[in-house]
């Protein structure tokens, strides 16, 4: 896998809200965004469209400060596309969508090759009201690369496109976690709520770790894709007396199975060391990723003080509801959930080899 893959893998999904400004506002998310190191732009599109925000990989990608591009429209960003279908970047990112096309730009040391992805978000009522652009560093070898990649592809039936549409939803799902964890958090909650946040950007780390260590394999391994994420959620949040009882069989799955999985588990484990043993000296949380010839049974469980009276989970309008939405969309998953108060809580998800199972490709 390129560089270049590998930065813009974990870069994913603005959801749509009209909080970004307000957001923006805020110091703390201001320099979470600071820290990506995948160039980002956002506009504001009325009235005018117009730059309102640049993070430091996008300055140096573009060789402008940010005093020359905020405030100004896309076409002040400079680069050009090459072939038959020649663009300039600045009109390409607001002509066009996803991945809008690889471009050269020229800067005073050097010329870039940079990869563009431009996503609207809209508001509640379904406005246009911002833009991202991000941009992502390639280079003639990657690019050869990329050529050989998709000839292997297409030998197998897959196109290049499948490449590109994995980058949108994987820029989507990583934007929508921040987004919606910057809109629900309230100022005086803002380190805890990015501290969780760090969790799931970690899970997703955790899967493109195991894709680039599978030589380009489609599968991942949830019972040890799941232990990784129980350790790194341990380690992180871990409370004094609170045991991991942790069972997992090896079962293969696709990435568009593994990766809401991993989530759902990452926000349980993480809920149940926040949430599931106040007032108590400790307790056990069960974590099983069971398989047989049907399928596979995931478990989360803990013996704690279990959900208020009235309380479920997920929440609608929540991130857990998201999430577990796409289970039950990509793997077809039953989620089961029980939990009353002092009994603790259990979560299973059951899917069958069939909905789960990596596509088979043609040797």
């Amino acid at each position: 896998m390129s560089e270049a893959d590998n930065k813009s893998e974990p870069v994913g999904d603005l959801m749509s809200t009209p909080d970004l400004a307000d957001a923006l506002e805020s110091e703390q998310f201001r320099r979470f965004l600071d820290q990506v190191p995948i160039a980002i732009g956002v506009s504001e599109l009325r009235p005018g469209e117009r730059i309102v925000y640049t993070n430091p990989e996008f300055e140096r990608l573009s060789g402008l400060a940010a005093e020359a591009i905020e405030g100004q429209g896309w076409t002040v960003i400079p680069g050009e596309s090459e072939g038959a279908d020649s663009c300039l970047l600045g009109v390409a990112v607001t002509e066009r969508t996803d991945h809008v096309g690889t471009f050269s730009i020229a800067r005073e040391d050097g010329t870039v090759v940079v990869d563009a992805y431009s996503n609207v978000i809209e508001n509640d009522d379904g406005t246009p009201v911002f833009r991202l652009v991000a941009l992502v560093k390639t280079s003639p070898q990657d690019l050869v690369e990329r050529e050989a990649l998709a000839s292997r592809l297409r030998q197998k039936d897959m196109l290049l496109r499948e490449l590109q549409h994995r980058v949108k939803n994987n820029l989507q799902m990583i934007t929508a976690l921040i987004r919606l964890e910057a809109r629900n958090a309230p100022e005086a909650t803002a380190r805890a709520s990015f501290s969780r946040l760090s969790g799931r950007i970690e899970s997703l780390q955790l899967l493109y770790q195991s894709l680039s260590e599978g030589e380009g394999s489609e599968e991942i391994d949830l019972g040890v894709y799941l232990s990784q994420i129980a350790a790194a959620v341990m380690r992180t949040h871990a409370v004094e007396g609170v045991r991991l009882d942790l069972k997992v069989d090896s079962y293969p799955v696709s990435l568009n199975v593994a990766m809401p999985t991993g989530l759902v588990v990452n926000e349980l484990l993480t809920n149940a060391l926040k949430h599931a043993f106040k007032g108590r000296d400790g307790g056990t949380i069960t974590l099983q990723s069971l398989a047989d010839d049907k399928g596979c049974r995931v478990v989360i469980a803990d013996d704690g003080v279990g959900l208020p009276e009235g309380a479920s989970w997920p929440q609608r309008g929540k991130l857990g509801a998201l999430i577990a939405q796409s289970l039950r969309d990509n793997a077809k998953a039953r989620l089961e959930v029980t939990s009353s108060p002092g009994a603790g809580m259990r979560v299973n998800i059951l899917f069958t080899r069939a909905a789960s199972a990596p596509e088979a490709t043609a040797a």
